[in-house]
């Protein structure tokens, strides 16, 4: 599949999976909630750690969430005082996505309640997210996550287009994002768009067939085929 391949069916999709922490937004969700809990530099290198395949990428969510140890009214108190901060062109490239009636997903590893204020941002139904849940007892203490949401463990983006591809019978489900969980995603995703306007990874850069550095360009091409 060639860079020309990969537009043509990017015009067509019929669905788009976008990934969120430094695709949709420009930071990671939960490196922003370390350092608000005043453990952002240990847990930002077990991120790199996770993001360069040294570690299965539930071992390193859990690692990094035991070193966090988030109450619900921290997690609340981080989700006010933290606006979301959409990549530059991601709201419009949303709006074009819409009039054209395809539908779109966020797929992310991260969570969902930090993910919920994107996408009332963006007016994106909440049954759109594919992210995971944080666990808490009657007082409100951190106690894990689910385990059982396909994002907690890798592949897990990949399962989510299996399903649904399956559910809805799309013909061309697209994935949109910045790391190698995103890439592992097509197929069953027809293609895959790497994105680095936030963050380079080498890896994906060097394998995506069209790598982005702006959703202008994405416009773009959907504006060509409007034209």
């Amino acid at each position: 599949m060639e860079v020309i391949d990969v537009k043509c069916l990017w015009r067509t999709a019929d669905a788009v999976c976008f990934d969120v922490d430094s695709t949709v937004c420009q930071d990671e969700g939960l490196d922003e909630l370390a350092s608000f809990c005043g453990v952002g530099e240990e847990v930002a290198q077990w991120t790199k750690k996770a993001m360069g395949g040294g570690v299965s990428f539930r071992e390193a969510l859990r690692s990094r969430l035991n070193i966090i140890n988030p109450s619900k009214d921290t997690l609340n108190s981080f989700i006010k005082s933290h606006d979301p901060a959409l990549s530059p062109r991601f709201k419009e490239l949303v709006d074009v996505l819409k009039k054209e009636n395809k539908d779109i997903y966020l797929v992310s590893g991260g969570f969902r309640s930090i993910i919920e204020p994107v996408a009332k941002i963006l007016n994106i139904s909440t049954d759109h997210i594919f992210a995971n849940r944080l666990l808490f007892d009657d007082q409100g203490k951190y106690i894990g996550f689910d385990e059982n949401e396909a994002t907690s463990e890798s592949g897990g983006k990949k399962r989510v287009v299996e399903l649904l591809i399956k559910k809805y019978n799309y013909k061309n489900v697209i994935m949109v994002g910045d790391g190698a969980t995103d890439m592992e995603a097509s197929p069953p995703a027809s293609a895959f768009i790497g994105y680095g306007g936030n963050v380079v990874r080498e890896n994906v850069k060097n394998n995506a067939k069209w790598f982005i550095t702006d959703f202008q360009e994405l416009i773009t091409e959907l504006d060509n085929k409007i034209s």
